[in-house]
């Protein structure tokens, strides 16, 4: 029989959710993950509802819904072109934190901080969200319909799938998707509407760093992985939303 207390408690809902949601997904024909991929993913999501509710955790899922089915936009294009995600898009257990490890310290972080630090570490997980769509959207977007591309450090022409390089398209399908999940995190009642303001302008300031990132130091150092420029990307972002919420 049910522990009624135990069902009243985020964590037991949060491991029972995603324990369902990602078995399900095990046997699905299409992985979207490998199998440590959905080991971490599972102790992301039990972390994120464990701290932030349904709401957090519908941001999450979100994204990573969204960052996967990008992954197939253009695919024959871009798998031509020598450009497409490893492994066809399924993604790993470094991606699953490169991509959300700062919005789960922001999550966790929620629990130790009373307002108004509360609300701002909530911004920053949106935030951080935001910035890795916008991230994975223009880079996706820009790789199957960039009709030109430009390093960001010179702003000359560069063949797609360089890093560093930029386009008109991908850059506008970018804005619009942070403005998307910032949208949809202001109508469940996560950030105020300044605040979607604050996370679309955070999510542009982190990509266009990671760009120069990706243009000056990436292939230089081999410690900068992929991961980890993700990880600090993200991190910018989470900040860059944190400092304006705070300062304005």
């Amino acid at each position: 029989m049910f522990n009624t207390l135990s069902w009243s408690n985020p964590w037991s809902i949060a491991l029972t959710v995603n324990s369902i949601l990602l078995g399900i997904a095990w046997f699905l024909p299409k992985k979207l993950l490998t199998p440590l991929g959905y080991l971490n993913a599972l102790i992301l999501g039990v972390l994120v509802w464990g701290t932030l509710g349904w709401r957090g955790y519908l941001i999450v899922m979100f994204f990573f819904l969204c960052g996967s089915a990008l992954t197939f936009v253009g695919i024959d294009r871009k798998e031509a072109e020598g450009i497409a995600e490893e492994r066809s898009g399924v993604r790993g257990a470094g991606n699953v934190w490169g991509s959300a490890l700062t919005a789960t310290i922001c999550a966790i972080a929620t629990l130790f901080f009373p307002s108004p630090w509360r609300e701002l570490l909530v911004l920053g997980y949106v935030a951080s969200f935001c910035t890795k769509l916008s991230d994975t959207t223009a880079s996706e977007v820009g790789k199957a319909y960039g009709k030109t591309t430009y390093l960001i450090t010179t702003l000359k022409p560069v063949p797609r799938g360089t890093e560093g390089a930029v386009s008109l398209e991908g850059t506008l399908a970018g804005i619009a998707a942070s403005v998307v999940l910032g949208a949809i995190a202001w109508a469940i009642g996560m950030i105020s509407p300044i605040g979607v303001i604050w996370c679309v302008i955070a999510a542009f300031i982190a990509t266009t760093i990671e760009s120069w990132i990706g243009a000056t130091l990436e292939s230089r150092f081999t410690w900068l992985t992929n991961d980890l420029v993700n990880f600090i990307n993200t991190v910018i972002g989470a900040i860059s939303a944190i400092l304006l919420g705070w300062i304005i």
